[in-house]
Formats: C-alpha cells, sequence, structure tokens
C-alpha cells in the first residue's frame, strides 16, 4: 500500500497523509527528543506510516492484550513498530502538543483539523475498539488511552465532525480510560471515516475490514462500506 500513498514534503504541514500519520501517533505513539516511534497491528498500515513520514518499519512481535471492559479476557495480536529518527519528534511536539519524553500533552491539533476525518480514522485505528455486540445486535465503538487528556481532544473532534456521534463520559479502563459511542450512531459514524479511503491508501485493511464484516452483521443498519475487501 506505502507505494500508493503520497509523502508530502513536510510531515508538519497539514496534508490527509500528515493527519491521519500524527493521529497514529496521537493514539499509539511515543516521542523522544530523537525519535517518533508508532505501534500498530496492521502490517499494511505499519508500511503507510512509514512512507508517509521517511520512516521504517523496525520490529514485530505478537502481544497478548487485556480487553478495556474485561480484563479476565486477552487476545493475541501482531504489533509492528514504526520508527522515524532525527528532530522531527521535538518539532512535532512543539507544532502539536504531543507529550514529549512522558510530559504532559496539550494535542494542539488545529493544524490538522482540515483533515478531521483522516486524523480521526488514525486515532480510531490506534487506540480504538470495534466490536458487533451479538446479545444486542449492535456494533459498538471505544476508544481507549491512558491520557485521559487524549480522549477529550478526540470528544472535540468528534463534536465538530459532519455526522452525529453522541458519546459517554469517559471511564477508567485496565490501560488507562476510554469512552463509547453510543451504538446507534456508530454505522453512519465509520461510514464517515472510511469515506474515500480506498483512493487515499491511508487505512489499515484488517481494521477497516473488521468495521465492514462487523456493520454487516448488525441489525436494522442501512449504511455499509463501499470499499474492497
Amino acid at each position: 500500500m506505502s507505494a500508493d500513498v503520497d509523502a508530502p514534503d513536510s510531515a508538519l504541514a497539514g496534508h490527509p497523509e500528515t493527519a491521519y500519520f500524527w493521529g497514529h501517533v496521537a493514539g499509539a505513539g511515543d516521542l523522544s527528543d530523537a525519535c517518533v516511534t508508532v505501534e500498530t497491528s496492521d502490517e499494511a498500515a505499519a508500511d503507510t506510516l512509514a512512507a508517509i513520514a521517511g520512516g521504517e518499519r523496525t520490529g514485530h512481535r505478537v502481544a497478548e492484550r487485556e480487553y478495556a471492559h474485561d480484563t479476565s479476557v486477552t487476545r493475541r495480536e501482531d504489533e509492528y513498530t514504526v520508527q522515524v529518527f532525527g528532530g522531527l519528534a521535538a518539532r512535532a511536539a512543539a507544532a502539536f502538543g504531543l507529550p514529549l519524553d512522558g510530559d504532559a500533552g496539550g494535542y494542539r491539533l488545529d493544524a490538522l483539523a482540515e483533515h478531521d476525518r483522516q486524523l480521526l480514522r488514525g486515532v480510531v485505528e490506534a487506540c480504538g475498539t470495534v466490536c458487533f455486540k451479538s446479545s444486542a445486535g449492535t456494533v459498538g465503538l471505544s476508544v481507549v488511552h491512558e491520557d485521559r487528556a487524549l480522549l477529550e481532544r478526540v470528544q472535540s473532534l468528534l463534536d465538530d465532525a459532519p455526522v452525529d456521534a453522541p458519546y459517554g463520559e469517559p471511564a477508567a479502563a485496565s490501560s488507562g480510560y476510554y469512552f463509547s459511542v453510543e451504538d446507534a450512531a456508530v454505522p453512519e459514524l465509520g461510514a464517515w471515516l472510511y469515506e474515500g479511503s480506498e483512493a487515499s491508501g491511508l487505512f489499515a485493511p484488517s481494521r477497516r475490514r473488521k468495521l465492514r464484516r462487523s456493520l454487516e452483521q448488525a441489525e436494522g443498519v442501512d449504511v455499509s462500506l463501499e470499499v474492497g475487501p
């Protein structure tokens, strides 16, 4: 997929590609003085992220993770590491308010807000959880992160989205905090998040596929992801 993504001249300028990249970094990344590190469970997305920022895929392992809502249940998934070495991390911390070396982040993402769809897609793929609720016949979407400030920033992006996406207040989770979008709003929000993704290449195929299959199983849903496999 990375061959289909146009790398912008600057990783700090406002582009769909950079919005997607920094959404992933905000959701599942780490910044130090000399390196941006981001992890993803999707191999194709890892190659895309590396292509956008001029980084490289430096690691792969299988991680076991607890579910946010039930810590007695775990899942095993691939985890790919992408790193961008050099001064980009410090510049991004200054430009976007991302946490640097463990400091608190302000998440000043306004420079990327023109591409809020790609920004939200990156965040949701990085630290969101999509599931089909068989008991209710609905699709659930939660965002989980150790930093409550990021969740509040994501909520403000949802407030500004062109689709209605009501959500609950952040609550404690095994890995920090989480909030959930109301089930009735997930189908329309999901369709909006992935609109245009096929042409841009800015998506994690496994995450998009899971959302599409969940929507197909849900009852009374009249929207779908008009995308490839």
